[in-house]
């Protein structure tokens, strides 16, 4: 990976290009979430720009990186709202089309207050029709690329081949993990995973054996574990604050550890920077809202310990 900055067409090339989805997010809180079949009393209702795309370009943006989004949204309100609000993130909009058929993305989120888990299902929407086209024009001159698989499989293919070509880093986090072929896993520098996620591929050890390079398999409260191909092993802990929404938290996670390592750092620092992004983004509700700056989270890695250390 180079970290050396990058001209396109007289302007500086991204140090990340996101390569994701871009939604509105539906969010109700409830006592506790429902069993199958079973209805419950919901509480308060919100509207949130959201998506996993969108989620960790703004992390990476607000982690001080500078930062693209390569999305598709449709030709309706929501996506006009989309693109304004990535817009004011500080995101250029020139990677982000306007689908003239589908509807934009749509994320419908259930948050329990006495446990703070969720359950979340996504609609896709014009998400579903990011091309590979785009994503390869979308990445030139980045030093890393982060995906997830919101978006089609074959564009994130598309995206990390290129990237692999320009010597960039390559970072899939396999959400949702069912879109994860062997040959997608040889295109990626590093997986980010969350527990469920790494055990639907078989855990860390067997995403390594079908090549990717590097695994990150976050553990919520119990921090995240750091696994290479040569035998390295190593767990970082979460930090403790006050939960109040962890919707985006593992998106605070991926964002602020592809700035991380855009900036240089190694796996071991990136986790510790990331993990205090995530924690970060749990003590505010909503997804685009609680992603941290990158102060905040120097802050708490200079003055809080994490779990489990003096």
């Amino acid at each position: 990976m180079s970290n050396g900055a990058h001209v396109i067409s007289g302007r500086l090339a991204p140090e990340v290009c996101v390569v994701g989805s871009i939604n509105l997010d539906l969010v109700v809180t409830a006592s506790r979430l429902p069993r199958a079949g079973e209805t419950v009393l919901g509480g308060s209702f919100a509207e949130h720009p959201g998506g996993k795309g969108l989620n960790q370009a703004v992390a990476s943006a607000r982690s001080g990186a500078r930062t693209t989004l390569c999305a598709r949204v449709g030709d309706d309100e929501a996506g006009r709202r989309l693109r304004a609000v990535a817009q004011a993130a500080g995101l250029t909009g020139e990677h982000i089309s306007v689908d003239p058929a589908l509807a934009s993305g749509r994320a419908l989120i259930a948050v329990s207050l006495a446990s703070r888990d969720n359950l979340i299902v996504v609609a896709p929407g014009a998400n579903s029709a990011l091309s590979g086209p785009e994503a390869t024009r979308a990445i030139a001159g980045a030093a890393v690329v982060l995906a997830q698989l919101e978006v089609p499989p074959e564009t994130v293919a598309a995206a990390f081949t290129a990237a692999r070509a320009a010597n960039a880093t390559t970072i899939l986090n396999p959400a949702p993990a069912e879109g994860v072929t062997r040959e997608l896993l040889a295109l990626c520098d590093f997986v980010v995973a969350n527990e469920h996620e790494a055990e639907l591929m078989g855990g860390a050890h067997q995403i390594l054996a079908h090549g990717a390079g590097q695994v990150v398999v976050t553990l919520g409260a119990r921090g995240s574990l750091h696994t290479t191909a040569d035998g390295h092993e190593r767990r970082v802990e979460a930090f403790a604050v006050d939960a109040v929404d962890p919707t985006a938290a593992g998106d605070a996670y991926c964002g602020a550890f592809a700035a991380a390592i855009a900036a240089g750092r190694d796996g071991d620092a990136a986790m510790r920077f990331a993990s205090a992004a995530g924690a970060l983004a749990t003590t505010t509700a909503g997804a685009v809202p609680s992603l941290p700056q990158r102060t905040a989270i120097e802050e708490l890695l200079a003055t809080r310990a994490p779990w489990g250390r003096a």
